[in-house]
């Protein structure tokens, strides 16, 4: 163990208005965070049993305990005793101390907090049924259940694949992806890869080839975490057709996650932990083409970050359709899964808001069951073509079904809505664009657009 700790450069918690850092572990039975508050924590709280102190480094805002404002400035000290509702708002800095240490079933979320979110009626974070607190009960200090997934980690990752997807062993692993979905602590994270899911990349050129000479595509990466994937599709699409004017608007909730994407300098020899295999599906030779190296600094190059718009934003509120516009492609993968099956279907159904008619929705990483049930209640259409090369595409995915809650099951086609259900990309109808005018190249609308 370490007596010295360094501020890590992944977050431990994120949020509209806030990103944690944890310091640790400890020797101590106390957690010890460093948070930067741009609006404040987004729900109000109750802990059961921990005591929560804060020291304000800078900036001002205010606590609000037990129904009671507190004004708080630089230099004061907050406690948070348990068993007490509360949260804070404002833009400030703040380390903050837990004892005893947070577990998953530590906190229960009340409610939304109004100056920091719009959210009224969806799902709280945190807020862990009964079957999800009995599957994380302990025994002498140690979990059956995660006892019981790392077992099957390793059996899954020694049984041959033709036993793996055979009929019992299947429906055995279905059984226990379920499990893992309940056990589960979901938390955002950020490692990613370059050329992530070639097949899916290859379908978006191919649906982009379908584009006059020199017309406008508009495609949105959304929880585009450090930008791999953003660079990705756009490096794709440029390469493939250099005549198109692309308009990629990238968007993630972390700013710090923005900021460093949109830097767009990655290191090759000493990279940061949460991207230590970014470059691990690349060629020397798409190294080369990809990025300006100079020692072990590999910068993308101009053309593939010319015209990307960067910016900071929670896709699950209705304001982001505003914000970006109408998208002839909207990409969101990986960070669905992160969330509960309501919260997830309530983001689902606004992102594909965004979706301009007969567009199309890329969606990977998510709950199977919340992907099948949005997409058939608003008729999006599957996209057949590479249909199971992109659903085997991402290798990350599939190695942590079924001991994962993001593991990916295998394809079924037994199954009645295995289209559906498996299928990554979607063509979206008429009705879910209508509240967007109708655009042109240069992205003014058109005079006589009626649509209601």
């Amino acid at each position: 163990m370490p007596y010295t700790y360094v501020l890590p450069k992944s977050t431990a918690f994120t949020g509209t208005g806030l990103e944690g850092y944890s310091f640790g572990p400890l020797r101590q039975d106390v957690d010890v965070y460093y948070i930067e508050s741009e609006k404040g924590h987004d729900t109000f709280m109750v802990s059961m049993k921990i005591t929560r102190t804060y020291y304000v480094l800078s900036g001002e805002g205010y606590f609000t305990i037990d129904n009671a404002q507190y004004n708080i400035r630089e230099g004061m000290l907050i406690e948070v005793p348990p068993n007490v509702e509360y949260t804070y708002s404002g833009r400030m800095k703040l380390i903050a101390f837990a004892r005893p240490r947070w577990t998953p079933s530590s906190d229960v979320h009340t409610r939304w907090n109004p100056h920091v979110t719009c959210r009224t009626n969806s799902s709280l974070p945190g807020q862990v049924p009964w079957l999800t607190r009995f599957s994380r009960m302990t025994i002498a200090g140690k979990s059956p259940v995660r006892a019981f997934l790392r077992w099957n980690s390793w059996l899954w990752r020694h049984l041959p694949q033709n036993m793996s997807t055979s009929g019992p062993i299947s429906s055995y692993g279905r059984r226990v992806h379920a499990l893992a979905q309940i056990y589960g602590n979901r938390a955002q994270a950020f490692s990613t890869f370059f050329l992530r899911n070639r097949p899916e990349l290859e379908l978006i050129r191919r649906l982009v080839e379908q584009k006059g000479n020199g017309d406008t595509v508009r495609v949105a990466v959304l929880g585009c975490s450090f930008g791999a994937e953003a660079y990705s599709v756009a490096w794709r699409i440029r390469s493939a057709r250099p005549d198109l004017k692309l308009r990629l608007s990238a968007v993630d909730i972390s700013p710090r996650a923005v900021e460093f994407a949109s830097a767009g300098i990655y290191s090759l020899f000493q990279p940061e932990p949460v991207i230590s295999m970014i470059f691990d599906r690349m060629s020397t030779e798409e190294l080369s083409e990809f990025f300006d190296i100079d020692g072990d600094a590999a910068k993308v190059r101009a053309w593939i970050r010319e015209g990307i718009r960067w910016s900071v934003g929670d896709v699950g509120e209705p304001e982001i359709v505003e914000a970006l516009g109408p998208q002839d492609i909207v990409i969101a993968s990986n960070f669905l899964c992160h969330m509960d099956s309501q919260e997830a279907e309530r983001c689902l159904r606004n992102i594909s808001r965004l979706v301009t008619p007969h567009g199309y929705l890329f969606v990977s990483g998510i709950d199977l069951d919340v992907r099948t049930r949005v997409a058939q209640s608003l008729g999006w259409q599957p996209v057949t073509e590479l249909f199971e090369e992109i659903h085997d595409g991402d290798p990350c995915l599939r190695s942590h079904f079924p001991w994962h809650y993001g593991g990916l099951e295998p394809m079924e086609k037994k199954r009645s809505d295995w289209k559906t259900r498996y299928a990554v990309a979607f063509q979206v109808p008429q009705t879910a664009a209508e509240s967007f005018p109708v655009l042109d190249n240069a992205g003014t609308a058109l005079v006589g657009d009626s649509r209601k």
